[in-house]
């Protein structure tokens, strides 16, 4: 995290050593099937020790750079896109209120 957050209930982290990329394991980390290692029959749980099982496979910290720099510009696109849609389909919802309003007529 970037900014100041709260948590609900347990904390477990992650500590970022040998060189290696915090954000490169995030994206890694997404990729994991957390809901797989589920401990509980309700809500959903996990020990420190189960978390601690997962094998990872993690290339060379300069090969995690660049993987991760690839992933966070495609992120930033897609945002872009995203707005780009929303703004979109807010534009499309106003021409048609004033097509079935009868604001605006097609001829």
């Amino acid at each position: 995290m970037d900014t100041p957050f709260w948590t609900v209930d347990t904390l477990f982290y992650s500590a970022v050593k040998n060189n290696n990329s915090a954000k490169f394991l995030y994206y890694l980390f997404q990729r994991i099937d957390w809901k797989r290692y589920n401990e509980a029959s309700g809500v959903p749980s996990l020990n420190a020790k189960t978390i601690e099982s997962i094998e990872v496979k993690c290339p060379k910290p300069d090969e995690q750079d660049a993987i991760a720099n690839a992933l966070s510009d495609m992120d930033e696109e897609l945002g872009a896109m995203k707005q780009r849609l929303a703004k979109t389909r807010d534009l499309k919802q106003a021409m048609m209120q004033d097509l079935l309003t009868g604001r605006t007529r097609l001829l």
